[in-house]
């Protein structure tokens, strides 16, 4: 087992846009047992390169009886149901807020051999592909929360003995938001 340390909300590697992958090697294989190691250790459903410090546009997955990873992700939205539900982040541990997402997507990408893949995501799929990818993107599931509920979330992020005291960043999504910033 291969559990790496996770980088915490305020690490400016969270909010730093993660490149596409161009060497299916076996580093990237490497890196996906990390991940994998990584979020099983700590219960996660998720967990994105950028979250052990690695800014490669990868991420796991294992949630609603699905499991796997995705390199150079893409997804799209599927029809118009929203969903609002709790979201949590191992970046930001031991909180969660209610989060708006798109109910349906399908994620498209490579697995780590550089084959392509398809994962259509619904409900906490759906919303685990959409944090993962904003993760890739630089965005924490913080912006995408209505500015009162942003507020309350960064009182309590202050309060965690985890918090360095940093200043928040607020960033723009290139993925469709829903009252977010």
């Amino acid at each position: 087992m291969t559990v790496q340390p996770i980088r915490l909300f305020g690490d400016p590697v969270l909010r730093t846009p993660a490149v596409e992958v161009t060497d299916f090697d076996a580093e990237l294989r490497k890196l996906v047992k990390d991940l994998w190691d990584t979020m099983s250790d700590a219960g996660g459903a998720g967990l994105a390169a950028p979250q052990l410090g690695v800014g490669l546009r990868v991420f796991t997955y294992h949630c609603d009886g699905f499991a796997g990873h995705l390199v150079n992700p893409t997804f799209e939205v599927v029809g118009d149901e929203v969903q609002d539900g709790p979201e949590g982040c191992l970046s930001i541990p031991g909180l969660s807020w209610d989060c708006r997402r798109h109910r349906n997507v399908v994620a498209r990408g490579w697995n780590m051999h550089g084959e392509p893949i398809e994962v259509e995501g619904t409900d906490l799929l759906a919303r685990c592909i959409q944090h993962e990818t904003d993760h890739l993107d630089g965005v924490l599931f913080l912006d995408r929360l209505d500015e009162g509920t942003r507020k309350e979330a960064m009182r309590a992020i202050r309060r965690q003995s985890w918090f360095d005291g940093g200043m928040p960043t607020i960033k723009q999504s290139p993925h469709p938001l829903f009252g977010g910033a």
